[in-house]
């Protein structure tokens, strides 16, 4: 039989995240290159993604993170660590009974069953006990993107920018007088030199916020979605 021991990658994937320094999340800039040709005005380049994750902000939020939320994380680890070894007893179990002569089928595919079904409620587990720490970093990640907008139309307007282009627009390019990313993170930093850490009680990050919104569209726009159920018995004559 083969086997179904998956470790919890996920989690452990979050957990990783989570308890790492900001160097781990920071996208490094491209190497600039040599200086040559004619400028042409009104151009620019800016990695966003690369500005977000190089701000103060979200540097110090990485650096404080694993502080702030240190018994979340370190539950977390310790669950994950005991979840697994049960699941690989049981995956040890379920290989020893396969290779034994005469296996019940059946049995083996109960195992199985038991198997993935305590993989997946370990999962699910982990994760709940980890989303403080993945809130925390959607917010203050929410919070940059909110001044990223008038961020870069600053920056655009100093530098009499007219056309935005993102690096993978970029075939080649001899000048790194078009790179606006630097200018962009600087101008962040002015607005918002640090986010808050921890979100409101009852906070969602915006694409769960985002989910939600469109399901409610969704049913509101389904004929007779919202009408209210007749109750049971006899109606009153409405005569």
């Amino acid at each position: 039989m083969k086997t179904l021991l998956k470790p919890i990658a996920g989690a452990a994937l979050v957990l990783a995240l989570a308890a790492s320094p900001a160097q781990a999340q920071t996208k490094p800039a491209a190497a600039a290159p040599v200086n040559s040709g004619t400028v042409v005005a009104g151009l620019g380049v800016a990695d966003l993604e690369a500005v977000l994750l190089n701000t103060s902000a979200y540097r110090t939020g990485e650096q404080q993170r694993p502080v702030t939320y240190k018994a979340t994380i370190d539950q977390a680890q310790a669950r994950g660590k005991a979840l697994q070894t049960q699941i690989q007893a049981l995956n040890a179990k379920l290989q020893k009974d396969a290779a034994a002569p005469g296996a019940n089928r059946a049995a083996l595919e109960q195992q199985a069953a038991a198997l993935q079904k305590m993989q997946e409620s370990g999962q699910a587990e982990l994760n709940n006990i980890i989303k403080p720490v993945v809130y925390s970093r959607e917010y203050v990640k929410e919070q940059i993107e909110e001044k990223m907008d008038a961020a870069v139309k600053a920056v655009m307007a100093r530098r009499n920018v007219s056309l935005l282009l993102a690096p993978q627009s970029v075939i080649l390019s001899t000048s790194s007088a078009y790179d606006m990313s630097q200018d962009i993170v600087n101008e962040i930093n002015r607005v918002l030199p640090s986010a808050t850490l921890s979100p409101p009680a009852g906070w969602e990050p915006r694409q769960i916020r985002e989910a939600r919104a469109q399901q409610a569209a969704q049913q509101a726009a389904t004929p007779g979605a919202a009408a209210a159920p007749r109750p049971a018995g006899p109606q009153p004559d409405s005569r």
